[in-house]
């Protein structure tokens, strides 16, 4: 038999895994690895009723012991290969002092919608199983609905070209393009900030002339190639979440406290901002008051040019150029808008009933006015929602994590699919209300939605492996593609280029990962860039995994960015920014 892979390198020999980070100021939209405690700005636990203890991290591999954090014993994709020993870096578990992804548990007092809840996901698993289709890939049904081309290089999902339906989608019409050698270096690192506490960093934007990144109580803008400082926007409190969505003006949106709050309290997330990336500006900042306080808001996207946050208080929209109001919470009946999906339409999740008895409504709306265009009531028993993508409308909902995908008519209303997606068979999360703009491990567009699947054995000892397999938004069908991430590869849904489907592979411990292309026709993956697999180049990148990081591509470059910033390990070196190209 041969040997393990050796220990990480930022992990010695025979000591305890790196201990997650301390609660700290800003508002996380992914909860720490701990029960987050009063940290200096960081709001306590009542303002998210969504928080839940997780699981512990990992030890570090290849000990000797059952697959670890993401991996799946009894996953349908399974191979006849040696039982796993250990896990290697990379397969779905953080790096040292990175917090993992944490499953959003439902709100309590839901009363008897639960027993739906639970009849509904044990007979979706039982159709799921009924329904396996070559391969060793699990389908199972729905419909769906074609989106026009409205992903940006900020963007994690959303809507692109082609026909849709069962006759297949046409690949290409992608700007990304193999160069002819996709072999990358690191362009530029920024160093992660060592405060004492953990500080929320979580937003990144990519565009023509700049990538941006949030710091401690900051935005700067570095040049893409070189990673020289273009501008910088010092903000007076910390950062509590942004948008991923960039206008075609090149502004967007964040959320952020007033002031750098005292030490084991926090200022609220009450202020909202728009950016100018372009010329590296704060445009204005807002808050909107509840009574005598302002109201502290958990979400913000951006869509056309409307900046739209959502809260337990209700939602509010503002012009992204001037800051005026265009709408605020209402307070005189049982509904309000949780938050809002953005690109080129507007979708809220607007939440009513009383507290035992809750109704999630999806709207499409004028992000002019707020109008509601159309509505599609999601089923009892779901108790939260997140909107994969605005064009085509399709979103993840359930009471446990995501179970299942909704497939919607923006124009009518009209449930078009429901497409169940069993959590211990496919990678797609969805964090509720702290993120209602967008999931991970899961892109719609092309008439199609592709998901990730968990990770199963691969052929070789110690490795791990998945697939992406599409499903047809418009019939429910599972489409027969099926792309493999290869041995020790993890695959990565990031957004749409055309027809395409970009993806980012996680690498085994012994190489770097990569950027593919997945033509969405003949589902073909062409290699667009792959990182040095030296060691300390290893390292950092496998601190900045999708699952607990930001990625952008674009323009043949790679941005792998930290959400959070905290003390780090003496055993290891990480790094706010990696940034990697073929060029420069």
């Amino acid at each position: 038999m041969t040997q393990p892979p050796p220990p990480p390198p930022n992990q010695p020999p025979n000591q305890p895994p790196a201990q997650p980070p301390q609660p700290g100021y800003g508002y996380p939209q992914t909860p720490p690895a701990q029960p987050p405690q009063p940290g200096y700005g960081y709001p306590g636990a009542q303002q998210n009723p969504y928080a839940q203890q997780p699981p512990a991290q990992p030890q570090a591999y290849p000990a000797q012991q059952a697959p670890g954090y993401g991996a799946q014993p009894h996953n349908p994709y399974a191979q006849p290969t040696q039982p796993v020993q250990g896990v290697q870096p990379g397969y779905g578990y953080p790096g040292p002092g990175q917090p993992p992804t944490v499953v959003t548990p439902p709100q309590p007092g839901t009363g008897g919608g639960r027993n739906n809840t639970v009849l509904f996901i044990v007979v979706a698993a039982v159709v799921a199983i009924a329904l396996i289709i070559g391969g060793g890939v699990w389908y199972a049904r729905s419909s769906g609905d074609d989106g026009k081309a409205h992903d940006t290089a900020s963007s994690s999902g959303g809507g692109s070209n082609g026909t849709g339906g069962s006759g297949g989608p046409a690949g290409g019409g992608g700007k990304e393009k193999a160069p002819d050698d996709p072999a990358s270096k690191v362009l530029f690192q920024v160093p992660l900030p060592q405060p004492q506490d953990t500080v929320v960093t979580s937003g990144s934007w990519l565009t023509d002339t700049v990538y941006a990144k949030s710091g401690i109580a900051e935005i700067v803008g570095y040049d893409p190639a070189k990673g020289s400082k273009l501008w910088t926007i010092k903000l007076p409190g910390p950062m509590c979440a942004a948008s991923t969505r960039v206008d075609d003006a090149g502004r967007t949106a964040i959320l952020f406290q007033p002031k750098m709050p005292a030490k084991g309290s926090t200022a609220g997330c009450s202020q909202v901002g728009a950016i100018d990336l372009t010329a590296g500006k704060k445009l204005w900042s807002k808050s909107v008051n509840s009574g005598d306080f302002p109201i502290t808001f958990e979400n913000v996207t951006v869509a056309q040019h409307t900046v739209a946050v959502g809260s337990l208080e209700g939602g509010a929209a503002f012009d992204i150029e001037s800051g005026k109001v265009l709408w605020q919470p209402k307070t005189d009946d049982t509904c309000f808008d949780e938050g809002y999906g953005g690109g080129t339409k507007l979708v809220a999740v607007r939440r009513c009933g009383t507290y035992d008895n809750r109704q999630l409504h999806i709207q499409t709306i004028d992000p002019a006015n707020g109008k509601v265009i159309s509505e599609y009531q999601m089923p009892d028993g779901v108790e939260y929602a997140a909107v994969v993508s605005t064009d085509p409308l399709v979103v993840g909902g359930s009471s446990d994590n995501v179970s299942d995908y909704f497939s919607v008519d923006g124009k009518t209303g009209k449930l078009l699919a429901r497409i169940p997606a069993p959590k211990d068979t496919y990678l797609g999360r969805c964090n509720g209300l702290s993120q209602i703009d967008g999931c991970r491990q899961v892109v719609a567009g092309n008439g199609r939605l592709y998901l990730a699947t968990e990770q199963h054995d691969g052929k070789g000892e110690y490795s791990q492996t998945n697939e992406v397999v599409a499903f047809d938004l418009k019939t429910g069908k599972p489409t027969g593609q099926r792309a493999e991430a290869g041995d020790g590869y993890t695959l990565n849904p990031l957004r749409m280029d055309g027809g395409n489907l970009l993806a980012y592979k996680s690498p085994p411990y012994n190489k770097g990962g990569q950027v593919v292309s997945i033509d969405g026709g003949s589902f073909k993956s062409t290699t667009l860039l792959e990182n040095p697999g030296a060691r300390s180049v290893h390292e950092a990148e496998t601190g900045l995994l999708p699952d607990y990081a930001e990625l952008l591509f674009g323009e043949g470059r790679l941005y792998m960015s930290a959400v959070y910033a905290h003390k780090s390990s003496v055993y290891s070196k990480e790094y706010l920014v990696m940034a990697f190209g073929t060029d420069g």
